[in-house]
């Protein structure tokens, strides 16, 4: 027969709500209160991080308070609206991206296509401070674009070298992903001289990383262990099971955004040629089937037009002319070319070494101005 202490004796005369207090002692095979807790582990203590082990929390913590959220709001004109009901006559698209403030007094970086269109642009701090942000310039080839807030003693994110970046280093993305405010990712730096990340022709030398990067990402800075920008997260490839991203070197978002600064557009040199990547089996072809062009059976960028008129043209540059070299540089692929000249400046003379037939020369080609589109 079970007796009961006569404390809880007198609990079961209590409300109902009272029968939960304290009828363990006693009971067999319940502790009472005032036994001691029993451990559940038995590992030592773990020592303080050492100042070593915080340099990615020391990272973010430099640039965290310089990455911005941007939102904007786009007003497209809806060509049935008022028609038989089917909607305004304008609609609003809204969007949202990240941006850093590179200037104390008020100018930040931030992709082209998260501000392009805009009507209304609005950037939020992480100290919830929010301003009114006008679109200064933005370069659709680069991605890059620059926007203005009216304010001063902002914090700034520090700059970067992105020539010295290497594969292996720590990768650090800070943005708005889906949404999610000053989200913190890490990774490493799979690879950098990427032009074919998001296709062929590309003016950017991207630099790849496996740090998770999503929607909302774009235009936030991609930071180094000592938490400088070296980047700006700009797009991503899905695939199954993993994802990767690709960022803009600061130094080419850095000369973008100073001509921007300085005269609101960036400028693009180009010396107007259709090149196509050559190869042994490709020459082998096309020396097989044509006698107007003879190419060594190698690998190279070889000319395939010229456009009439063009620098190129008038510097003497030739169909099946084998380019090896832009500007000082050998080149291997035709974006390896097209990053060569963007290095160069309009109506500055660019030498041009190449391969015609069994000889070969040098070349002065002068860049112009790329045509504006739209």
């Amino acid at each position: 027969m079970l007796r009961l202490s006569p404390r809880c004796r007198a609990a079961l005369v209590a409300p109902a709500a009272l029968l939960l207090v304290g009828c363990s002692q006693g009971l067999p095979g319940l502790p009472g209160r005032q036994s001691t807790q029993t451990p559940i582990s038995d590992a030592p203590p773990t020592p303080p991080l050492q100042q070593g082990n915080t340099l990615i929390v020391d990272a973010v913590a430099k640039v965290g308070p310089a990455v911005v959220r941007i939102d904007t709001v786009k007003r497209l004109v809806n060509p049935l609206g008022g028609l038989f009901g089917r909607g305004p006559t304008i609609q609003q698209q809204q969007g949202q991206g990240s941006g850093f403030i590179t200037r104390s007094d008020g100018v930040l970086l931030t992709n082209a296509h998260v501000v392009e269109g805009a009507s209304e642009v609005t950037v939020t701090l992480p100290d919830g401070r929010s301003f009114t942000g006008k679109v200064l310039g933005s370069d659709p080839l680069t991605d890059v674009a620059v926007v203005k807030v009216v304010a001063s003693k902002l914090p700034v994110a520090p700059l970067g070298d992105s020539a010295k970046v290497r594969p292996g280093e720590w990768a650090i993305a800070i943005g708005n992903p889906l949404g999610l405010d000053n989200t913190v990712t890490a990774g490493i730096i799979s690879a950098i001289q990427r032009t074919n990340a998001v296709g062929e022709g590309q003016r950017v030398p991207y630099i790849q990383t496996d740090a998770a990067v999503n929607p909302g990402n774009s235009g936030g800075p991609l930071i180094n262990d000592r938490g400088q920008v070296i980047g700006i997260n700009t797009a991503i490839r899905q695939a199954p099971g993993a994802g990767l991203s690709f960022a803009i070197p600061i130094n080419v978002a850095r000369q973008i955004a100073a001509q921007i600064l300085e005269k609101g557009s960036a400028s693009h040199p180009y010396i107007g040629v259709r090149l196509q990547a050559l190869t042994p089996q490709l020459a082998r072809e096309i020396n097989a089937s044509t006698d107007e062009c003879r190419l060594p059976e190698a690998n190279g960028v070889v000319v395939v037009e010229v456009m009439p008129g063009s620098p190129a043209a008038e510097g003497g540059l030739k169909p099946c002319d084998l380019i090896d070299q832009v500007g000082g540089k050998a080149v291997k692929n035709p974006s390896e070319v097209q990053l060569a000249v963007d290095q160069g400046r309009v109506g500055q003379p660019l030498a041009v070494s190449l391969r015609r037939g069994d000889g070969r020369l040098t070349l002065q080609l002068k860049p112009a101005e790329l045509p504006r589109q739209g």
